[in-house]
């Protein structure tokens, strides 16, 4: 009975996410505003990606805004305010995750007036995130070569569940011995053949590629 309890409570939990994270898509869409949810490990780069890629959108006369999700802190926050990206902090707390409540407030505190790309910095962890969409146009999921070439393999729910995969830090390849084949094999049979796109925050590899992709 006490299963039958839990199982049911998360249920009921998932499926509310999903009312909301829909409704904050309409919203989004309503705008006009593109979005993604980045999601990632701790230290695989997301917050110097995401200032690399709001100048690469800019170019193309795209303005970005930025929700940063931490469980608490406003470091990731205090970056793109000092790269002069417009941005939110989330504190979660306890959660290791942000969910399409959290979203829907922030949104709603915001001023998204000219904005046309909004991206949502999730929580640093790869487990967690997978269950709770947002809401975004797509989900995009970062490692980096300094987490072995095994991530994809251990964490497969996340890659499965993301529009976009991305291996960040190839600058430092050469140095890990980290054999990135492999990581791009693992995630072409776990996405159902889509390409690991490769980039470096650092050198600008690859950004135009990835820029390209999230526009699609």
């Amino acid at each position: 009975m006490h299963k039958i309890t839990n199982i049911s409570m998360e249920t009921d939990v998932l499926a509310e996410n999903k009312h909301l994270a829909d409704h904050n898509h309409e919203n989004l869409r309503s705008k006009g505003i593109r979005s993604l949810d980045i999601m990632g490990s701790i230290g695989s780069g997301k917050t110097a990606l995401i200032i690399r890629l709001a100048k690469e959108m800019k170019k193309k006369g795209i303005n970005v805004a930025v929700i940063a999700g931490d469980v608490t802190g406003q470091d990731d926050f205090n970056r793109f305010q000092e790269a002069g990206i417009k941005a939110f902090n989330i504190n979660t707390g306890k959660e290791c995750h942000l969910d399409s409540l959290m979203v829907d407030k922030a949104l709603d505190h915001m001023d998204l007036e000219g904005v046309g790309f909004l991206f949502i910095e999730n929580v640093g962890n790869l487990v967690c995130p997978a269950d709770f969409p947002l809401g975004t146009d797509k989900r995009m999921v970062v490692i980096s070569v300094t987490e072995g070439d095994d991530m994809v393999r251990k964490h497969p729910m996340i890659f499965q569940g993301a529009d976009v995969g991305v291996i960040n830090k190839m600058d430092l390849a050469e140095y890990m011995g980290i054999d990135i084949a492999r990581v791009k094999a693992d995630y072409r049979k776990l996405s159902g053949g889509r390409e690991l796109l490769t980039v470096s925050e650092r050198t600008g590899e690859g950004l135009e590629a990835l820029v390209e992709a999230l526009l699609v």
